[in-house]
C-alpha cells in the first residue's frame, strides 16, 4: 500500500508510453506532469520544484543523461529515475554514478516504477531530515537531532565527533528503539561524506538470497524473476556511507562476502564476474550480543573482530531518565505542530509516572505515548489519565507521588532522578568531583551546590 504522494515530471518521447505512465501514476495519487523534450523538461524544472524525475535515456532532441546532469547541478533535491530499452550494466553503473536514484529498464512493470519511487520519496524524506540536522550540527546538545544531555550521551557524543570524519568502520550498540538509525545518520552528516549517499539496508527485512542482491546487484537471468540488471547498494553508496541494520541476522555465506568487501572494497553481482570497487564508510547496528554470538558459532569471529573497530553503545531510556522532560518538551513541539495543537506540557503527576517507568520500547515508545496524548488529550495539559494503561500501573507510586509533589514544578517533579544521576556519576568516577563535573556538563561549583543540596556525601553512601 502507497504512504507516500509526490509531485512527478515523467519525460520521454513517446507519446503513448508517456501518457500510459502519467495516467499510472496519477491514479496512485501523484501530482504528474509530463514532457516529450529534454529542454522542455529544463523549463518545467525551472517553473516548479519537483520531487521526482522520470526519464527516458533517448529523448529527441539531448540525451536523458544531460537532464540527470542539469538537476544535479541546478535541482539537487530533485531525485531522476532514468529509463532504457536497451539497458546494460555498464550504463547502469554509469546513471548511478551521475546521480540517478535508479536505473529501469523497459518495458517497466507498473509495480515495479511505483515501488521505485515510493523508494525514491522516502529517501528524499531522510535527505530533508538529514538537511534539517545538518543545521543543528553546531550546537553541542542538538548533535543531528539526537536529543540528550545525560552523561552517557555525551560520551557517545564525543565518540561520534571523534570518528565521524574518518573512514572507520562503526558499529552501533543498542537495543531495539534507542535511536541507532538516527545516530549512523548523525555519523555520516557529520563526515566529509556528508554530500554524498546514505544507504540504509534492514538486513532482517529480507531473506538471504533477496538481501544479497540488494546488497550487490544482480545480472540479468542470475536468478528467476531477475529480469533485468540491478545496480545493489553498495554502488548506491559510493562516496558515501552505507549503514547496515541488524547484522546479527545475516547468514554465514553473506557475512563472508561482506568480508571481503570489508577488507578490499571489492564485490561481485549476483550472476556477474566483472568485480566493482567502492568507496564507501560502512555503519553496521545491532541489539545482539554479537560476542556471545561468536562464542556459540552463530556470528563469524573474522568478521566480528573486522567490525569491532569503533563500537558505540546507545543507552537504553531508563539509563537516562534524566533526558525524558527533554525529549518530552522536543517531541511535544513536533506533534503540537503537526497536530495542529497548542498542549502546554505534561502536568507533575504525569512527568512522575513517565520518569518512573521503564520504557522497554525506549525512546521510540516515548514517541509514540507522546504522539498518543497529544492526539487524545483535549485540555492544555496531558494528565496521568491521558496516557496509556501500561505507564499507569504503578498505582502505589503514583498515589504517593501525587501526595509528595501535588501541583509542584517540574524541577521538583525531577529532584530525586537527578540525585541518583549525581550518585552514579561520582560512583563512575571514583568521586573524583572534577571529573564527574566535566562528565555531566556542569562546573565544579554547581556540583558541589546539588551535592549538598540532596545531601550527598561519600561516608553517607558507603552505609547505604
Amino acid at each position: 500500500m502507497k504512504t507516500n504522494s509526490g509531485s512527478l515530471l515523467v519525460v520521454d518521447d513517446d507519446q503513448n508510453i508517456l501518457e500510459a505512465m502519467a495516467d499510472y501514476l496519477r491514479s496512485l495519487g501523484h501530482r504528474t506532469e509530463t514532457s516529450l523534450t529534454c529542454l522542455d523538461a529544463i523549463e518545467r524544472l525551472k517553473e516548479f520544484p519537483f520531487q521526482v524525475v522520470v526519464c527516458d535515456v533517448n529523448l529527441p532532441d539531448q540525451d536523458g543523461f544531460q537532464l540527470l546532469e542539469w538537476v544535479r547541478e541546478n535541482s539537487p533535491e530533485t531525485a531522476v529515475i532514468m529509463l532504457t530499452g536497451f539497458g546494460t550494466i555498464e550504463s547502469a553503473v554509469e546513471a548511478i554514478r551521475l546521480g540517478a536514484f535508479e536505473y529501469l529498464t523497459k518495458p517497466v512493470i507498473d509495480e515495479e516504477l511505483s515501488l521505485t519511487i515510493e523508494r525514491c520519496l522516502e529517501q528524499r524524506q531522510v535527505v530533508e531530515e538529514n538537511k534539517s540536522l545538518k543545521a543543528q550540527l553546531d550546537q553541542r546538545f542538538g548533535l543531528a537531532n539526537i536529543v540528550g544531555q545525560d552523561y552517557k550521551m555525551q560520551k557517545m557524543f564525543d565518540l561520534i565527533e571523534s570518528v565521524a570524519d574518518t573512514r572507520t568502520t562503526v558499529l552501533i550498540l543498542g537495543e531495539n528503539g534507542t535511536g541507532k538509525t538516527m545516530t549512523a545518520r548523525a555519523i555520516h552528516q557529520l563526515s566529509d561524506r556528508c554530500s554524498k549517499p546514505f544507504v540504509e539496508v534492514a538486513c532482517g527485512a529480507l531473506p538471504d538470497t533477496l538481501l544479497e542482491s540488494e546488497l550487490f546487484g544482480h545480472k540479468a537471468g542470475a536468478f528467476t524473476g531477475a529480469t533485468h540488471d540491478k545496480v545493489g547498494k553498495f554502488l548506491q553508496a559510493d562516496g558515501g556511507t552505507l549503514f547496515l541494520d541488524e547484522i546479527a541476522t545475516s547468514s554465514p555465506s553473506l557475512q563472508v562476502k561482506l568480508l571481503r568487501v570489508l577488507q578490499d572494497r571489492e564485490f561481485e553481482a549476483v550472476g556477474d564476474n566483472k568485480t566493482h570497487s567502492v568507496d564507501i564508510r560502512l555503519i553496521l547496528a545491532t541489539n545482539q550480543n554479537l560476542e556471545e554470538m561468536v562464542a556459540k558459532g552463530e556470528f563469524r569471529q573474522d568478521l566480528y573482530y573486522r567490525i569491532n573497530v569503533i563500537t558505540l553503545t546507545q543507552p537504553a531510556l531508563r539509563e537516562r531518565i534524566s533526558d525524558i522532560p527533554l525529549l518530552i518538551e522536543h517531541y511535544l513541539k513536533i506533534y503540537n505542530e503537526q497536530v495542529g495543537k497548542s498542549i502546554k506540557g505534561f502536568d507533575a503527576s504525569a512527568v512522575q509516572a513517565m520518569l518512573k517507568y521503564s520504557w522497554p520500547g525506549n525512546v521510540r515508545e516515548l514517541i509514540n505515548v507522546i504522539e498518543r496524548s497529544v492526539v487524545l488529550t483535549k485540555g492544555d495539559y496531558i494528565r496521568i489519565h491521558d496516557l496509556p494503561e501500561q505507564i499507569r500501573q504503578e498505582q502505589s507510586f503514583l498515589a504517593s507521588s501525587s501526595n509528595r509533589v501535588g501541583n509542584a514544578s517540574l524541577k521538583s517533579a525531577l529532584a530525586n532522578p537527578e540525585r541518583q544521576i549525581i550518585i552514579e556519576a561520582l560512583e563512575a568516577n571514583g568521586w573524583n568531583r572534577q571529573n564527574t563535573a566535566k562528565a555531566l556538563g556542569i562546573n565544579r561549583t554547581t556540583l558541589y551546590k546539588k551535592m549538598k543540596k540532596y545531601e550527598i556525601d561519600f561516608e553517607k553512601q558507603l552505609m547505604h
